[in-house]
């Protein structure tokens, strides 16, 4: 099951475990290796992290079941473990597959009711939490929506909710409900504009970029993630002329294949790896 915490807001300085998680996926995804403790220190203490808090995070990460130890000798390497392969996945698909303007929508939506009793907090929060990380928003009470096809059953599963749901695919507005309303309605449209203007604006020159290549890979995908996560993925047809989605992942693709090979040679030297079994 993927992890669903929610993440970093986009802009803001990331944590540690987001940092983590995009390295892991740049450096990790599908070469079945594990990197050294001591090289992650290194690259992260250029990003600003202390030592310190990048060991606390990887004990937490391994206390979580998203990181593995492996030892050779005084080392200690650390690999993700299938359930961080798949948030790193899905962090990989949302960049490079899904894309930021969502173009492709069939005019249909997803539907999450639900109506839990008052003292499962924590059961509410769980399920509100899936729900955002998917692409969903709450319409009125107890009654949530995402564009497009979503697959529900994945979203909640482990959660032990499903007599308590109501889920329907492939919903179409009628009047006098159209899709501009629920868009308005159920998301926060101006938010998420606003965050990628904010993308845009900080990585408008390079003249704050840090010099390591490799901290300002990181820099630039973990903001990039954090940025198209907050978006729900909006049909593009009822957003304004001017969304900005568009040009801010032209603005990231350009940076991203700039530093590419610079972060490549530099991790090749930097860091530390063993090759692992496969998870």
């Amino acid at each position: 099951m993927t992890s669903f915490d929610p993440p970093d807001q986009a802009g803001s300085a990331p944590r540690p475990q987001s940092l983590m998680l995009s390295f892991l996926g740049i450096h990790a995804l599908g070469r079945d290796v594990a990197l050294s403790a001591s090289s992650l220190i290194d690259v992260f203490g250029q990003a600003g992290i202390t030592e310190d808090a990048v060991r606390s995070t990887l004990t937490r990460m391994v206390k979580r079941g998203l990181l593995e130890r492996h030892r050779r000798g005084r080392k200690t390497y650390f690999a993700p473990t299938p359930r961080a392969t798949r948030v790193l996945q899905d962090g990989h698909d949302r960049i490079w597959c899904t894309g930021a303007v969502n173009r492709t929508w069939d005019g249909t939506w997803t539907l999450v009711g639900f109506s839990l009793p008052e003292a499962w907090r924590r059961e509410r929060h769980d399920l509100r939490s899936r729900l955002v990380w998917s692409g969903f928003g709450p319409l009125q009470n107890g009654l949530w929506v995402a564009p497009g096809a979503v697959d529900v059953p994945e979203i909640v599963a482990g959660l032990d909710l499903d007599p308590y749901l109501r889920v329907f695919q492939g919903a179409t507005a009628v009047a006098p409900t159209d899709a501009r309303t629920i868009l308005h309605t159920a998301f926060d449209v101006e938010s998420v504009a606003k965050g990628y203007e904010a993308f845009l604006a900080r990585w408008s020159t390079d003249a704050d970029a840090p010099a390591d290549a490799l901290v300002r890979q990181l820099l630039l995908h973990t903001d990039w993630l954090d940025q198209v996560r907050q978006d729900p993925h909006l049909p593009a047809e009822h957003l304004p002329e001017d969304w900005p989605a568009a040009r801010a992942e032209e603005r990231f693709h350009e940076l991203a294949r700039r530093c590419e090979e610079p972060a490549r040679q530099a991790a090749a030297s930097t860091l530390d790896v063993i090759r692992v079994a496969a998870p």
